[in-house]
């Protein structure tokens, strides 16, 4: 994107405003929500899922759940910075929201990135093979 931002707008970027924060937090939580049973079945390191548990004396289902409320604040300050911020061409902002519309799709219902044998295949499919006409 060059040729359409400028230097400023990626001193922004670098400045890590509210709104890259709050989409990185979204896939970080989503991804580990979704696929910390499979990893730790396979030996990975801890994810958040476990720490939490540690940290806080908690059960899995309640740390899940305290896990989701952060995804959802997140969602919340994604969507007051899309409302409010002027600081950012709108063509960046877009792609910050995409990337946790991405996120959200690939984690929402199970790790549909590590498991090819979900529903993002038909999803594409339908994306890119069976467009709805415009």
């Amino acid at each position: 994107m060059p040729e359409i931002t400028t230097e400023e707008t990626f001193q922004w970027l670098l400045s890590n405003p509210k709104i890259v924060r709050a989409s990185a937090v979204t896939c970080r939580l989503m991804d580990d929500i979704a696929s910390h049973k499979f990893e730790q079945a396979r030996g990975h390191v801890a994810s958040v899922v476990e720490c939490y548990m540690k940290q806080y004396g908690v059960t899995e289902p309640e740390a899940e759940n305290e896990l989701k409320k952060r995804v959802e604040d997140a969602w919340k300050d994604i969507n007051e910075e899309w409302l409010h911020l002027t600081e950012a061409p709108p063509h960046v902002l877009m792609r910050i929201v995409n990337y946790a519309r991405v996120v959200d799709v690939m984690y929402k219902d199970g790790d549909c990135f590590t498991n090819s044998q979900t529903k993002l295949k038909d999803i594409i499919a339908s994306l890119l093979l069976d467009p709805v006409p415009v």
